[in-house]
């Protein structure tokens, strides 16, 4: 024990000389060691893809194969049109939704580049197998990504060649990080402590109900015998407090409603078939747009099918679709809201199913169907035409 601390001592003094008695020696210092890398090692690490389309290699890749190559190694959680699992993250959808409280960022609305989806998928995907897929097969999944987007039609070929000719939609919608300028100067001047503003407005809230100072309402609504809802609670706190004041509330409200049931059945829903009635016993539709209804029903052929021998998938056969009560395909589990909306009533028809297929979440709110929509009337128009001549 006693010989220890000598024993270190002796260490740190031969480790303090060493560098100076390396370089007196004329070894060779740390900017000499190893070896300049190989064209391949560089190669193997250089991968980045810039806008301008600088480090693509050279393939290509179809909609059609890149459809394939996703439903094996992707879909299973990024979902089979690109909106998700669980929590994973959402890839295709989101138009116009950047400006809303709770925007969906996705490929098609807030991505800038498309070498990001390239350099993404190519770097790190799929996941727990990175870097296995091979250079045509990026350019078919960046392909397919584009598909669910809504940016190419499904015949598209991605290449070297064309791939700087895909703009996504919010390229112009970001800007040059000026906060070195802008923000900076704000923030580095003398620091206010106390008494810095005359008076404080909120300007903002919280999604979360319950969270912003002065949500004195929603507070109360956690009280079980406090008598205010969360719909109350959703109101102007004057909304609130008036109705408190005159006696109407959460009990008021019940007290007054009528007996008969609710349906959950959405106001423009139409549910007479009636409208229809017409169209079923039309000519028989226009061979082009039949033809152009089955390009579009590759969309949909992941989870349906018509015609002949057609049976459920992960979705209803679409045979005898016009005319029949929504949720009663036999054998197949719907949503209890689509089950609902059938029982009240809703029946698709032309206008119906049309409606459906625009915005399926936004028009019957707990739809398991997860297909974003069709956004062209002509595509719905032509699928429309398919499916009463193929499943008729």
């Amino acid at each position: 024990m006693s010989k220890f601390p000598k024993l270190m001592l002796a260490v740190a003094v031969s480790l303090s000389a060493g560098p100076a008695m390396a370089a007196t020696e004329g070894a060779p210092g740390f900017d000499q060691l190893g070896r300049p890398a190989t064209a391949a090692e560089i190669a193997a690490w250089n991968i980045d893809i810039r806008p301008d389309g600088t480090g693509l290699p050279d393939g290509q890749g179809s909609v059609s194969e890149g459809e394939a190559i996703y439903t094996e190694a992707c879909a299973s959680c990024h979902g089979d049109f690109g909106e998700a699992r669980g929590r994973w993250p959402v890839l295709a959808g989101g138009a116009d939704t950047l400006t809303a409280d709770r925007p969906v960022k996705t490929i098609g609305s807030y991505w800038p580049y498309l070498s990001t989806v390239y350099d993404y998928v190519h770097r790190a995907m799929p996941f727990g197998d990175a870097q296995s897929l091979s250079d045509d097969q990026v350019y078919a999944i960046t392909a397919y990504l584009l598909f669910l987007n809504w940016e190419v039609e499904d015949d598209f070929v991605l290449s070297r060649a064309n791939f700087t000719e895909t703009r996504l939609p919010n390229e112009d919608g970001f800007m040059p990080d000026d906060r070195a300028e802008v923000e900076l100067p704000l923030f580095s001047g003398e620091v206010c402590m106390s008494a810095c503003k005359d008076s404080v407005t909120i300007t903002g809230r919280a999604a979360v109900v319950d969270v912003t100072p002065d949500d004195s309402a929603a507070r109360s609504a956690r009280h079980k015998d406090s008598g205010v809802t969360e719909a109350d609670a959703a109101q102007p706190a004057d909304a609130v407090q008036l109705a408190e004041a005159s006696g109407t509330g959460a009990q008021a409200a019940q007290d007054e409603a009528p007996g008969d049931a609710v349906t959950d059945t959405p106001a423009d829903m139409p549910t007479d078939a009636g409208t229809d009635a017409g169209t079923d016993s039309m000519a028989p539709p226009d061979p082009a747009l039949v033809a152009a209804g089955e390009k579009v029903f590759r969309k949909c052929k992941a989870c349906h099918q018509v015609g002949e021998g057609a049976v459920n998938r992960s979705g209803p056969h679409l045979n005898g679709v016009f005319g029949r009560q929504a949720g009663t395909v036999e054998d197949f589990r719907y949503s209890s809201a689509m089950e609902e909306a059938g029982e009240a009533g809703l029946t698709w028809t032309s206008e119906t199913l049309g409606a459906f297929l625009t915005k399926p979440r936004d028009y019957l709110k707990g739809t398991k169907m997860a297909f974003p929509g069709l956004r062209s009337a002509d595509d719905i128009a032509a699928i429309e035409a398919y499916l009463r001549a193929t499943g008729e």
